[in-house]
């Protein structure tokens, strides 16, 4: 009997139920797509910004004490790199959340005219077959991605094994010399000189546009500085930092063994710094804090967005489903009169309703889920140019949530169901 009685309510309202489905779709949809969205936004959003810059900075030790104390960033203070060691970065833990790294080597040198230039060597497109059989093509060319090239183009080590030394210059140099592609350049360095071919110009809008950039190696040879290197930019996917990854930027020795396990498995941007130290010889790793700050005030913006999207979306599908489930009531109000009449308690009418309702919810629930990863993927590649990945969590956040709204939605036509009188009811008062 009870089951017919639902049937039967569900096929004589459908028209009602239907909206009440779609009701509960439209919340879950909207759900289920910010959650999807949020929960890979942070993976989305690091990449996005790994095309502004690198992230960590590796110095020598002795280096990193004196930028500290004298502002010297990028200085040569006679304190070197390994050249041979950069591979070792791409062994640590987080060795997959090393998107990119290029060293650097900066030369003073001075042109034939007298003057002074820095001369900066680094890699441009350096292809790397990793151990773990990872491709990795790293470099200045894609760190440096917002560099407005004006004329020419990238300098390409493959291309450089034919005798002719290439070099990239800043605008301000172009102008102030009248250079231009295919110009000469001779540098003279502390042991040795060379002479360059202009292969690109570019604006980066900053002192980068005085410098002329060369291979690393060329670099290395004006000074005499074969296999050294002064500094290593580093671009790595991290999580925001929070009071443990504070703490422990500090002194990780401080930590206990249970927090220093979840530190060091974490892709805090000082965990990665820390591994990386312990890769490389006499180095000192650490964030670049305009851009690490940025990345977790971006993120933490964009999951509170989100979540109030998600918020707002249901407190919608809760008005709608309290109106529709309401005026339901009250078109059966005759019905529920009569069934208290012959014995029904309310608390089986209350079920009778409640069960209706939830077995359309369910509908609307499952359909408004995939509707809403639907949702998900258009966001995905429409603002980052990927796929939002399914995530399993997902599923059970969706199901409280549409159950919780659904009982919410419901509360006020329980209240006026009990209320209801079969002898006012009946005798259409």
């Amino acid at each position: 009997m009870f089951g017919r009685m639902i049937r039967g309510t569900l096929f004589r309202q459908w028209k009602k139920m239907l909206m009440i489905a779609f009701t509960i779709a439209l919340g879950a949809s909207l759900a289920s797509a910010m959650l999807s969205v949020m929960l890979d936004v942070g993976d989305k959003v690091n990449q996005e910004l790994k095309t502004y810059g690198a992230n960590i900075r590796v110095l020598p030790k002795s280096s990193s004490v004196l930028s500290g104390l004298y502002e010297m960033e990028g200085e040569s203070s006679g304190a070197y790199l390994k050249e041979d060691e950069l591979g070792k970065i791409k062994t640590i833990f987080w060795t997959f959340n090393i998107v990119d790294y290029a060293p650097f080597i900066n030369v003073n040198a001075h042109l034939d005219s007298g003057e002074d230039v820095k001369v900066v060597g680094s890699w441009f497109n350096h292809h790397m077959t990793l151990p773990t059989g990872e491709e990795l093509n790293a470099g200045v060319e894609s760190m440096r991605s917002w560099w407005e090239l004006e004329s020419g183009v990238w300098l390409d080590e493959q291309q450089e094994g034919d005798g002719s030394k290439g070099a990239m210059i800043g605008t301000e140099l172009a102008r102030k010399y009248g250079l231009q592609v295919g110009s000469r350049l001779h540098v003279t360095g502390k042991t040795a000189d060379d002479t360059f071919t202009v292969k690109g110009i570019f604006d980066a809008g900053g002192d980068e546009d005085s410098q002329i950039y060369v291979q690393l190696n060329t670099a290395q040879a004006l000074d005499g500085l074969d296999g050294k290197v002064d500094s290593i930019d580093v671009s790595a996917l991290t999580t925001p930092d929070n009071e443990l990854a504070e703490r422990a930027a500090k002194d990780p020795k401080s930590l206990t063994v249970a927090q220093y396990e979840l530190w060091y498995c974490t892709a805090y941007a000082s965990s990665i710094c820390w591994q990386i130290q312990q890769a490389i010889t006499d180095c000192v790793a650490s964030p670049v804090r305009q851009v690490a700050d940025s990345e977790g005030e971006i993120l933490s913006k964009t999951e509170l967005l989100m979540i109030l999207i998600t918020i707002l979306s249901l407190i919608g599908a809760a008005l709608g489903i309290c109106n529709l489930v309401t005026a339901s009531v009250m078109e059966r109000s005759q019905e529920i009169g009569l069934m208290k009449a012959i014995g029904a308690y309310n608390g089986s009418i209350s079920l009778l309703v409640l069960t209706e309702i939830f077995i359309t919810a369910v509908i609307g629930g499952v359909a408004g889920f995939f509707a809403g990863f639907g949702f998900a993927q258009i966001i995905g590649h429409s603002v980052f140019g990927s796929a939002i990945s399914m995530r399993p969590m997902v599923i059970p956040i969706v199901a409280v949530a549409v159950f919780t709204v659904t009982l919410i939605g419901c509360i006020p036509a329980i209240r006026m169901l009990l209320r209801l009188r079969p002898t006012e009811v009946l005798h259409g008062k």
